[in-house]
């Protein structure tokens, strides 16, 4: 496996072992003692190593970029939609609040994905406030089926935030962390600000405000999409390796299993799927049907460059 395959498997490896990680103390739902560990619990009832729904959706959107489809297409998005829509009638342990808003009472099938925005829009109505951290939690394998093309990760990105999250605030940190897991599997360097010009000037602010900053900085208010993104790069940034940066994630509170899944992602891309620790890599397991090494193996078909299919889609669901 050559370095950049390594660190391309690396990013759904480490967000789910982030999501994991973090799955026994989200909210204050059992206190950290000493390092955190994949004991399960949380707010979903999940067994020791169970990644949530972070990892769920997550593996939707791989599986269907492992198909080799262009996600901005129309077909690309109704599979996409279809399979948010097939995890949500098995029941999940664990659905964010404006996600199963979104997601009650939508068909599968043709035009779904304009369904679904359509029903996120509505929500953005009635409520004004879209901009939480549940697009950013999954937006991982946008990255690494839009590699090397940042017009594409930019449009990708946006187009499956906006599937539920209407705020365009939630979108513009999945292009810039999108961005900066590209950067990190091409080059082994992730830099945030490298996406900057392609989103709006509060961005600038809020990251240079957030300079120094530890991710406990951002534990009350990180279930909003900045926060965790925040929270997320505060971690990545101080950690010497991809153990550290996940530990300190878990450490910063509040939503520890998305902020650290946000984290991993880009730990993963940065340090590679070598640097998840075994132990962590044989408990890792979730919906629909996973372990850790067939995480590994769906990032590999995603980041092999392999030609689009002709639509429609065809996920498996």
């Amino acid at each position: 496996m050559s370095a950049v395959q390594d660190r391309a498997a690396g990013v759904l490896l480490g967000a789910a072992a982030g999501d994991a990680l973090g799955v026994p103390y989200e909210y204050g739902s059992r206190p950290l003692v000493g390092e955190p560990a994949m004991l399960g619990g949380g707010l979903g009832g999940y067994a020791p190593g169970q990644w949530s729904d972070d990892t769920e959706m997550s593996c939707v959107i791989a599986r269907v970029a492992a198909t080799g489809a262009d996600l901005r297409t129309p077909d690309a998005l109704d599979a996409i939609a279809d399979g948010f829509l097939a995890w949500f009638a098995t029941g999940p342990a664990d659905v964010g609040i404006q996600t199963r808003r979104v997601l009650t009472g939508l068909a599968p099938g043709p035009g779904s994905a304009a369904r679904m925005r359509a029903a996120a829009a509505r929500v953005h109505s009635e409520t004004g406030r879209t901009a939480g951290n549940g697009s950013l939690m999954r937006t991982a394998p946008v990255a690494l089926a839009h590699l090397g093309d940042p017009d594409g990760i930019v449009e990708a990105a946006h187009a499956v935030s906006a599937l539920t999250h209407h705020d365009p605030v939630a979108g513009e940190a999945c292009v810039l962390w999108c961005l900066a897991i590209d950067r990190a599997v091409r080059t082994g360097e992730p830099d945030l600000r490298a996406g900057l010009s392609r989103v709006d000037p509060q961005w600038t602010v809020w990251l240079d405000r957030a300079e120094g900053l530890r991710p406990g900085a951002w534990a009350v208010g990180n279930g909003w999409v900045v926060a965790a993104l925040l929270g997320a790069r505060s971690a990545v940034e101080g950690a010497a390796t991809l153990s550290d940066g996940l530990v300190a994630a878990v450490g910063g509170g509040g939503d520890t299993d998305t902020v650290a899944a946000i984290a991993g992602a880009l730990l993963g891309g940065r340090f590679g799927g070598a640097a998840v620790p075994e132990r962590w890599r044989r408990e890792l397991h979730g919906w629909p049907g996973l372990g850790g090494e067939d995480l590994v193996a769906l990032a590999g078909r995603i980041a092999t460059g392999r030609e689009p299919v002709t639509p429609p889609v065809r996920a498996p669901w």
